[in-house]
């Protein structure tokens, strides 16, 4: 109940020691000694999350009793409530690492199988963003928080922080949606103001087509991981990318027919790939079998799980091979191009691009196996002949 009145606020004297006078719902009343009479203010006592706050009110010269109690009554009511009167009423908010972890765990069934979608956005976030925001709840996170962490690394890491930036803008929006806040600290206002960086588009490098075959006998050569070994030439020799490689699953593969079927959901565009394999494709998935330990084609040495994404890179590092794994797909596409009669359609289908004319689409429901299958051969043939 309120015990304080206005008169009693308006004609209390300082004494020579602070005092505090209570009226209800965690309101005091504090009078400060001082030479000149000291001072008069509001603050309220309340537990908020579970830790116990003081909270200014302002003084009692420019807020009245009546204000004071409005105010330690809503505010009362929001702590109650779960919230945080600091906020301005808003809900708690959560930090940032705590609401990244929720809009990972939202896009988590999106993301193809195998894809690596979440430990890159885990690793960056981990590298470039928690150390400077992720403790920090996100209504406090402003634009000069995100773009002092991404000046950092805007200029020599600038595709890593383009990546770094949607990131962030996507928990913002996230945190928009959920109340926290009402706009979206990493949007257009941050990309006007960050500087212009050169977009010179670059290529993942590639080998030569010539030198393809010279470079895989030279790691079948290796002493290194075998498991990554036989995965980086069924690779090459499928011109498939290394996820679908390195995730590649023997409930997938009709080794009687030849066929390795990838699933919609571990594809690229979403769709199934029926992957013909060629003679030495078949002979490299006889020498996995010995390494069996699991449904993983090629497995992590000692472990039932996918090799890492920076395996199969290791080998063509190790020996001094001036490529990326990704590259021997545009070695296999020049190779088509310029070696081979084969219609542009075959190298794309066998590449598992999608045909971006809604048109041609429409009509070409065919996969073109059987062309595709010639084609494997023959490239099989060239790199082991080179």
């Amino acid at each position: 109940m309120s015990r304080l009145t206005a008169a009693f606020v308006r004609t209390v004297k300082p004494t020579a020691r602070l005092k505090r006078y209570g009226d209800g719902n965690g309101l005091y009343l504090l009078v400060k000694p001082g030479p000149r009479g000291g001072g008069k203010s509001w603050v309220q006592r309340l537990v908020i999350q579970g830790e116990r706050r003081d909270l200014g009110l302002g003084g009692a010269d420019l807020v009245t009793l009546a204000e004071a109690r409005q105010a330690a009554w809503d505010n009362r009511r929001i702590a109650r409530a779960g919230g945080d009167p600091r906020a301005n009423g808003t809900r708690v908010s959560p930090t940032f690492t705590e609401a990244a972890d929720k809009v990972i765990a939202m896009h988590r069934p999106a993301w193809r199988e195998g894809s690596g979608s979440e430990a890159q956005w885990r690793a960056s976030l981990d590298m470039y963003v928690y150390p400077h925001l992720g403790r920090k709840p996100v209504h406090l996170i402003d634009t000069a928080d995100i773009m002092e962490l991404l000046t950092l690394i805007w200029t020599s890491k600038h595709e890593t922080a383009n990546r770094v930036r949607h990131r962030i803008s996507a928990v913002m929006r996230w945190s928009i949606a959920q109340g926290y806040r009402t706009d979206n600290p990493a949007g257009e206002a941050l990309g006007a103001a960050l500087p212009k960086v050169d977009r010179t588009p670059t290529h993942f490098r590639a080998l030569p087509y010539h030198e393809v075959g010279p470079a895989l006998a030279k790691i079948r050569q290796s002493d290194g991981n075998l498991s990554a070994i036989l995965a980086l030439e069924f690779m090459v020799l499928c011109a498939i990318r290394s996820g679908e490689a390195r995730n590649a699953l023997w409930d997938d593969i009709d080794l009687e027919r030849a066929t390795w079927t990838i699933p919609a959901e571990r594809m690229k565009a979403g769709r199934e790939h029926r992957v013909p394999l060629s003679d030495r494709a078949l002979e490299i998935l006889n020498e996995a079998a010995a390494l069996r330990d699991g449904e993983l084609v090629f497995p992590s040495p000692g472990r039932d799980r996918p090799l890492s994404s920076a395996s199969l890179g290791r080998p063509l590092t190790e020996l001094g091979v001036d490529a990326v794994p990704h590259g021997f797909r545009s070695s296999f596409r020049d190779w088509a191009a310029e070696m081979t009669e084969t219609p542009q359609a075959v190298m794309e289908a066998a590449l598992a691009h999608t045909n971006r004319n809604p048109v041609e689409a429409a009509y070409a429901r065919s996969d073109l196996f059987e062309r595709r299958r010639e084609l494997m051969r023959q490239w099989s043939d060239y790199l082991h002949q080179s």
